[in-house]
């Protein structure tokens, strides 16, 4: 609990808040409550009197104190059920567990799955490719994207600076079921070693030049570009590959058009100054199996719309210069 953060008094603290409270408002209700007339007798004034008008000195009405009273009661039974009492966990009723907002989302949580678990059961039986096939699974995949995944990879999965496109042909770690699966389960993350202080500021634009030379045919300076092969040859081919073409799942295709952060100049020298840093969260334990096998195929099913595997999703393609 919250409050044995610190040490254990603050608890009985509010307990005391709470109880004195009760006892006070009791004291005010029943000592307000002493003025009694009898039938056919007038009530006294308080002697108080303005304008004329006089306050009379009238007992409370029965109906207003019984319904303050059961209002006390009330709150009495609510702070039994519903912890708040310090450390006080609450009442359990049927074997649950005590009400809290955690133990309520999990209850929800609960319901959802066993509302849901028979259609999820039916399209975890089936293979992506048949589940990528079914309207009705790729809507319940949409929905499921919609809730977990386009904060960083949009509505239309289509990625943003820094977040993959996941309805092209592009993959870093392969565009397979199992692959697709495997990034949404364990996450991943991507690094790049920044290259400006071994480069220096000439280097780091000769190897930017190459690297636009690999996906273009103008726009680069060509001499800064025959330099940077050199300099491509002796630092980047480890990882991107000797024609630049990349290494599925450790580096990206330079020889498209495809950028996850830009493909321009001022973009390209500051990824190989400074470096990059990306990280996918997994939903290993968080989304159910059932519910991470929907979301594979509905992101295979986007980036094929033909139902059919790619060349790409094993082994990254040399692009042709445009």
């Amino acid at each position: 609990m919250e409050s044995q953060f610190t040490s254990p008094f603050w608890g009985y603290y509010i307990i005391a808040i709470v109880v004195l409270s009760f006892l006070y408002i009791l004291f005010l209700l029943i000592s307000q409550n002493k003025i009694k007339v009898k039938k056919g007798e007038e009530a006294q004034t308080m002697g108080h009197s303005w304008d004329g008008i006089e306050e009379y000195n009238n007992p409370l009405p029965r109906w207003w104190f019984l319904m303050f009273l059961g209002t006390i009661v009330f709150s009495i039974g609510y702070l039994i059920v519903y912890p708040g009492l310090g450390d006080y966990k609450g009442w359990s009723f049927d074997g649950k567990e005590p009400w809290s907002q955690h133990n309520q989302y999990k209850w929800e949580v609960e319901a959802a799955e066993k509302e849901t678990g028979a259609l999820y059961a039916k399209f975890k039986s089936m293979k992506v490719e048949d589940v990528a096939k079914d309207p009705a699974a790729m809507t319940i995949g949409q929905n499921l994207f919609n809730t977990y995944c386009i904060q960083c990879h949009g509505s239309d999965a289509q990625g943003s600076r820094g977040f993959p496109n996941l309805v092209d042909t592009d993959w870093i770690y392969g565009g397979t079921p199992e692959k697709i699966h495997e990034s949404i389960n364990k996450g991943r993350i991507g690094v790049m070693t920044p290259w400006g202080p071994q480069l220096g500021e000439e280097g780091v634009k000769d190897a930017a030049h190459y690297v636009i030379s690999l996906s273009r045919k103008e726009g680069f300076d060509e001499n800064r570009a025959a330099r940077g092969q050199e300099i491509f040859k002796a630092n980047c081919v480890a990882c991107h590959g000797d024609k630049g073409q990349g290494t599925m799942g450790l580096a990206p295709n330079l020889t498209d058009d495809v950028w996850l952060w830009s493909g321009s100049e001022k973009g390209i020298i500051e990824t190989i100054t400074s470096g990059r840093h990306n990280q996918m969260p997994a939903w290993e334990g968080f989304l159910t199996e059932e519910k991470m096998h929907l979301l594979t195929a509905y992101v295979w099913g986007k980036s094929h719309p033909d139902g059919k595997a790619l060349p790409t999703d094993t082994a990254p393609q040399i692009g042709t210069p445009k």
